[in-house]
């Protein structure tokens, strides 16, 4: 159980480092501008060795043990919920609330009125990028390749699981259909994230 809560806590912890990405690409003009500066949000997570779930699903794949990961990956995903949520409900009581609050609702009504076969492609992709950016962390330690895979993915219009979990909260827009899609979007962050790794396990 002290595990689990550790989990969730370092899982919290992510969530509220993608509300600050997600705040600073609300508030700025320029989606490129944007983009960049989101990278903040999963710097922090790298760089502090907190949990999210998007940088956390693609080792799966190597895991000997696939049940206690399991276990791991979905205390991650509730904790970024938590988080992300708390960041959201956080920053709506403040001035800037009220101006970031319409730009997410403009965002969310895109999203939720795409269809599921596009959230799933486009989340994806995300989760591919997503991978780059951690592994490419992990194995040189160079903040680039975090940067510049979360610019591409916010660019092409990839969906993100956890930056849309604040996105939604911070724009009030819960529904079962915001669920639905929300779990769709997991899913396909899923599929992407451990496209790479099954193919490096398949070399000879």
């Amino acid at each position: 159980m002290k595990r689990i809560g550790s989990i969730c806590l370092l899982g919290i912890g992510s969530g509220l480092a993608i509300s600050i990405g997600g705040t600073v690409y609300l508030s700025v003009e320029n989606p490129v501008v944007g983009s960049v500066l989101f990278a903040v949000g999963l710097y922090a997570v790298v760089l502090n060795g907190l949990y999210l779930y998007t940088g956390k699903i693609g080792y799966l794949v190597e895991q000997k043990e696939k049940k206690p990961y399991l276990i791991l990956l979905l205390t991650t995903w509730i904790g970024n919920l938590v988080g992300t949520a708390l960041g959201a409900g956080l920053l709506s009581q403040t001035r800037i609330g009220g101006n970031i609050r319409e730009r997410a609702a403009a965002l969310c009504q895109t999203k939720l009125s795409d269809s599921l076969a596009s959230i799933l492609i486009l989340a994806f992709f995300c989760g591919i990028l997503m991978y780059v950016a951690v592994e490419g962390f992990r194995s040189g330690g160079n903040p680039l390749i975090v940067i510049f895979s979360v610019s591409v993915f916010i660019l092409c219009g990839f969906e993100h699981c956890i930056a849309n979990m604040f996105y939604f909260s911070l724009a009030g827009v819960w529904s079962l259909q915001t669920v639905g899609y929300l779990l769709v979007m997991t899913l396909g962050n899923s599929l992407g994230g451990m496209l790479l790794p099954a193919f490096k396990r398949a070399r000879p």
